[in-house]
């Protein structure tokens, strides 16, 4: 098999091209390899308050939680402890690290193909930094809706943040996809009903792909 095709186990069953109506993106792991910023960022807010860097399990935490959802688990045996780092996060700027961001390959070549076929939206467990991510990498532009954590109730698993994406932008569930990256991305597509296509081996998908530039032959070819 090609390396660079998708690999699928079963029917694909997203909708056709002439179906869909909307493709919905997580953003880390997905449009950016942002490891190295989240921690260090993370890394910085525990530092102001005089503790040790994350460890291992933090640093792969950091990546697909929320903030909210890192510190409760972090500091789930200290209350105290876990509202001084909550609050000590409000007050650190996320802009020093967005140079740590790493673009995707084919990124902006890729939304631009995908937005000229219907509309596009992020859904992300980020939060303050959600608008400060596209206009940074200005890529603002491509996408009719985005949104983090502060936008709803609860962040993925849950499907809020795709459920929303649908509701502001009109579109049904069935003529949607939304593309990940993780289980919690899997998890959230599945309560929303949403078809859903993961980046790379821990995407937990039936459909994989190596990377976003696959996906305009995949969606529209």
């Amino acid at each position: 098999m090609n390396k660079c095709a998708p690999r699928v186990t079963g029917r694909p069953d997203f909708p056709s091209a002439d179906q869909l109506r909307l493709i919905i993106f997580d953003c880390d792991g997905v449009l950016f390899d942002s490891r190295e910023a989240n921690v260090a960022f993370y890394d910085a807010i525990l530092a102001a308050e005089g503790l040790p860097p994350l460890d291992e399990e933090g640093r792969r935490l950091c990546y697909a939680l929320s903030g909210t959802q890192l510190y409760a688990r972090l500091f789930s045996a200290d209350p105290e402890l876990h509202r001084r780092v909550s609050a000590r996060a409000k007050l650190v700027d996320y802009g020093p690290f967005y140079p740590l961001m790493i673009p995707v390959d084919g990124l902006r070549d890729t939304l631009a193909r995908l937005s000229a076929h219907c509309p596009l939206a992020m859904a992300t467990n980020r939060g303050r930094t959600v608008d400060g991510v596209v206009e940074h990498f200005e890529i603002a532009r491509f996408f009719a809706a985005r949104l983090g954590v502060l936008d709803v109730a609860r962040p993925k698993p849950a499907p809020d943040l795709l459920l929303t994406c649908l509701e502001r932008l009109s579109v049904t569930a069935e003529a949607a996809v939304y593309v990940g990256d993780s289980d919690l991305d899997r998890r959230a597509a599945e309560a929303a009903s949403i078809a859903y296509i993961g980046i790379g081996s821990e995407s937990g998908a039936r459909v994989v792909v190596e990377g976003i530039r696959e996906l305009p032959d995949l969606l529209l070819g």
